[in-house]
């Protein structure tokens, strides 16, 4: 585990870092949502409505209501239809801009993590593509206390097979995130939305880069780079307890997003 001094040292660098550039934003939106058809037939899954609003669009207003305006969206599966929600919607803001993944048939979002790495110069978000999140949740986030990777976490009573399990240490620094993390281990989930700050850049985007040396890790979640850095006590916990969001996954998600997010 590293000295105080260590961590005092990477505090002072992200400080430091978050003055000289403005936070971004990766949203990955390549996949086309297998498990959501006949709705993704055509339709990619960050498209689909929520409370007659596509995903995507929920995601951009917040990160707009929250200050961040330089956003990027790996896109892949029907990405024409993505650029005319941004044509139609979003012309005014010149810094949200798409990266196309050509490999998001046969890859996983890792590959996803590689196509953006040249995005990865300074302090950024993570948002899933298929998470749908409130402003107030991203300020909670982004005013969070200082750490190189800043996981969002929420708790519940259980856990099932599909979620992406957190064990954290006394502290509150993540320990492990993985969806097989033993019942006993686990303490929290992931809810799909990470920050990025100062020396955890660097070490994400390097992480990623190597990964992808490998091809059998195109077929790897990035959560799997932020479980071996977790090892390395550099992975932070936010509670987002209270503030909305929600993961579409299944049809039932759609009705249960539309709920939350109509209120």
């Amino acid at each position: 585990m590293p000295d105080r001094s260590h961590r005092s040292r990477e505090t002072s660098s992200v400080m430091t870092h978050q003055a000289a550039k403005p936070i971004k934003a990766i949203i990955l939106s390549a996949g086309q949502g297998r498990r959501l058809l006949p709705l993704t037939e055509n339709t990619p899954k960050c498209l689909l409505p929520v409370a007659e609003k596509p995903v995507l669009a929920w995601q951009i207003d917040a990160l707009l209501a929250a200050g961040v305006d330089h956003i990027t969206i790996i896109t892949g599966f029907q990405v024409g239809l993505i650029e005319a929600l941004l044509q139609q919607h979003y012309s005014h803001c010149p810094a949200i801009k798409i990266l196309f993944n050509p490999f998001y048939e046969v890859a996983d979002n890792l590959a996803s993590c590689w196509i953006a790495r040249t995005e990865m110069d300074g302090d950024f978000l993570i948002l899933n593509g298929d998470t749908v999140i409130e402003a107030a949740l991203l300020n909670k986030v982004l005013s969070s206390a200082a750490a190189p990777i800043t996981l969002s976490v929420d708790f519940k009573d259980s856990y099932d097979a599909d979620d992406m399990k957190v064990q954290l240490d006394t502290d509150g620094w993540v320990r492990q995130v993985s969806k097989i993390v033993p019942p006993q281990q686990v303490d929290a989930e992931s809810i799909g939305l990470i920050y990025f700050r100062g020396d955890g850049v660097r070490f994400f985007r390097q992480a990623v880069e190597e990964a992808l040396r490998h091809p059998a890790e195109l077929k790897s979640w990035y959560l799997s780079i932020i479980d071996r850095l977790a090892r390395q006590h550099l992975v932070n916990a936010c509670s987002v307890e209270g503030l909305r969001w929600c993961e579409i996954d299944f049809i039932e998600d759609l009705s249960r997003a539309g709920i939350i997010f109509s209120q």
